[in-house]
């Protein structure tokens, strides 16, 4: 009789074959990696050699194709071989210069031109080891309009020829302000054109001397041309040009006799004694140059930076602006050698002035607190035709401007820091009142849901997106929610979370995604075991969800946590900083969710399109419909035979609107 056993020595050496098979598999992979980074840097110095000695700009990237540097230089071949032929260690240099999988340069005809190329290429390309300033907004401008009587406006956008500007302005306050101060000495019309021409008699402004009503006959008279003027020579800067002519204007209305008219421009001449009284700058002073003057001053603390720049223009100090540039710690530090050891300030401040005037233009004179690069001031002359000088020692009333932009800076950076500080707290806050494991506090990622509609209608869902302890707008997104019962805010959460969450938990799995440190959902039990219903047949965390409910009688601050994993829910307390920040995160979505709902909704009851799109309906044709049916709801409600009614309709017109609205 025999008998077979098993045999656990045959197991075990297949399976430490098995090791051995992956094991030189992986070590395999791991060299061939290692040979295609040593053929790739190889590669790179070949084409680094290659370089020639000319002027030029040139950009780093890494292996996933993202820059990392955008640099200028002289002689392009000899500054990045700098960068490679020597050991730069663990500096944020080296670490930059051992990411380098790829060059790109561009050679240029002078200094100047390499020096305008790069500062275009880093405001387009965000490098991460560059200073980048981010300037979305236009300056304001004052216009005045090249109307028969022209009216006074704020402005922002594209220069139309036909009219007049007189800035740029560095707030929308400093614009609205000029605004009044016409309005008190030169009393010009502010109203729109469509109201001017409508009027039967002055409006409340005349009445209370802040306009001369040209509106009407009784104001149409020569002095408006000439008080228009007057505020031209004014914003220009030619106050004493202006305030001779009041007082000879003045002095001709006395000889004839006419008191009432010479005791107006007499009350013109006090109100614009009053305002230059006012002014910081003194008026003997604020000639020539120094009419249009921009001060710069930069401050660099804790690892941030501040530029400030105030304007002078016409001679009147117009208030001043506070810029905060990205990747100043990185940027600073990528240094070649001891002969290029600026101090970060200077860094920081041309590279305001190189960013910056590529779409503002400069003023003849710019007043700053560090000196810079002579090339700098030759290269904006270049750009705008004509000579700009930059004095970085200043006397008499121009060191008056730069003390106070100084302190501008200083104080702007530092409310900066202290906002930053409490941002910083309130992160930590929530991490820590919810026991999260979190690597990077500055990383740490929420993203958060809410579902927004009208007795079911128009039913949309958003998400919105808190990171680098900030609101992300450009992060944010909408769903529309289809396919499921109106009102049903449960099916509608099931819908965007797995919409959300499929691909990213896909693309997490392969290593390629990263999903949020904390998923809100605003609402209680309910929305959250949806919530868990959804990630668990995707498989991820369910650690990851939280549900904010309401309170005792919904009241703000009695906000609960609920959670998906089955911990109890936690109250955080009236007063505290994680709750405060689940809040601000919260009515976000909330807002985010409001206005795309709304947007749809009157987008659904007008049939998603406007009257003025439909072929054939011309402006007196759309008047006609608007004022039969009450406005475009109406029209939109009517059938094809009412619509037909309307003289001038025919019916192949009206089954085209129809269709149209529908």
């Amino acid at each position: 009789m025999s008998s077979t056993t098993p045999s656990h020595t045959d197991d075990g050496d297949q399976q430490q074959a098995e090791r051995a098979t992956i094991a030189a598999a992986e070590k395999q992979r791991t060299a061939e990696v290692e040979a295609a980074a040593r053929e790739g840097r190889e590669r790179l110095l070949t084409e680094v050699n290659a370089l020639p000695a000319l002027p030029g700009v040139y950009r780093y990237f890494d292996a996933k194709g993202e820059v990392l540097y955008v640099g200028k230089a002289k002689d392009l071949k000899r500054r990045v071989c700098s960068y490679f032929q020597k050991n730069h260690g663990g500096t944020r240099i080296g670490l930059m210069v051992a990411r380098v999988a790829r060059l790109e340069t561009t050679v240029v005809r002078t200094e100047a031109e390499a020096l305008l190329l790069e500062n275009n290429l880093i405001k387009t390309l965000n490098p991460r080891f560059n200073i980048v300033f981010r300037d979305d907004k236009s300056y304001p401008y004052l216009k005045i309009t090249s109307h028969a009587w022209p009216r006074m406006a704020y402005y922002r956008g594209a220069v139309d020829k036909r009219h007049k500007y007189f800035g740029p302005f560095p707030s929308a306050w400093a614009v609205k302000e000029s605004i009044q101060l016409m309005q008190k000495v030169f009393r010009l019309r502010t109203c729109e054109d469509s109201v001017f021409n409508n009027r039967s008699r002055p409006c409340l402004l005349h009445q209370i001397k802040r306009c001369s009503g040209p509106c009407v006959l009784a104001g149409q008279t020569p002095e408006y041309a000439r008080d228009v003027e007057s505020a031209e020579r004014f914003l220009r800067g030619e106050t004493n040009e202006v305030m001779a002519a009041l007082q000879e204007q003045m002095g001709a209305y006395a000889e004839r006799f006419e008191y009432e008219l010479a005791a107006e421009v007499r009350n013109q001449i006090q109100a614009l004694s009053k305002v230059l009284q006012q002014q910081v700058i003194e008026e003997s002073s604020a000639t020539g140059r120094d009419r249009d003057v921009d001060v710069l001053a930069v401050k660099v603390q804790g690892g941030k930076a501040c530029v400030n720049l105030a304007m002078v223009r016409g001679g009147r100090h117009l208030g001043d602006r506070a810029f905060f540039p990205k990747h100043v710690d990185d940027a600073t530090a990528v240094q070649l050698s001891d002969e290029e050891m600026l101090s970060p300030e200077r860094q920081v401040l041309e590279a305001f002035m190189a960013q910056h005037y590529l779409a503002s233009p400069a003023p003849g004179l710019i007043v700053v607190s560090e000196a810079t690069d002579p090339e700098l001031a030759e290269a904006l002359g270049i750009q705008i035709g004509s000579r700009v000088t930059v004095q970085a020692q200043p006397r008499g009333q121009r060191r008056i401007w730069l003390e106070m932009c100084v302190k501008g800076a200083e104080l702007a950076l530092a409310r900066l820091l202290a906002e930053e500080g409490s941002q910083h707290a309130r992160t930590r806050a929530l991490v820590d009142a919810l026991d999260l494991s979190v690597a990077e506090i500055d990383k740490f990622r929420v993203e958060c849901f809410d579902i927004s509609h009208t007795a079911g209608e128009a039913t949309l869902a958003s998400c919105v997106v808190f990171e680098n302890h900030q609101m992300q707008s450009s992060q944010y997104r909408r769903y529309n929610i289809e396919g499921i019962t109106g009102g049903d805010d449960y099916a509608a959460m099931r819908q965007v979370l797995t919409r959300r969450y499929s691909k990213m938990a896909e693309a997490a799995q392969l290593g390629t995604g990263r999903l949020p440190d904390l998923v809100l959902v605003d609402g209680g039990r309910g929305q959250v075991s949806m919530a868990r219903e959804v990630f668990e047949e995707l498989g991820l965390d369910l650690g990851l969800i939280a549900g904010v409910e309401k309170g005792e009688g919904r009241k703000v601050g009695l906000e609960e946590l609920v959670f998906a994993d089955g911990r109890a829910k936690i109250y955080l307390g009236r007063d505290s900083a994680a709750l405060m920040l689940i809040a601000q995160i919260r009515d976000e979505a909330h807002r985010f969710a409001i206005t795309g709902m709304r947007a749809k909704r009157a987008a659904t009851r007008t049939g998603g399109s406007r009257l003025e799109d439909v072929p054939g309906v011309g402006p007196k044709k759309r008047a006609q419909l608007l004022q039969r049916f009450g406005g475009v709801r109406g029209v939109a409600g009517a059938s094809v035979d009412e619509l037909c009614s309307v003289k001038g309709v025919s019916r192949e017109l009206a089954e085209e609107i129809y269709r149209a609205l529908h």
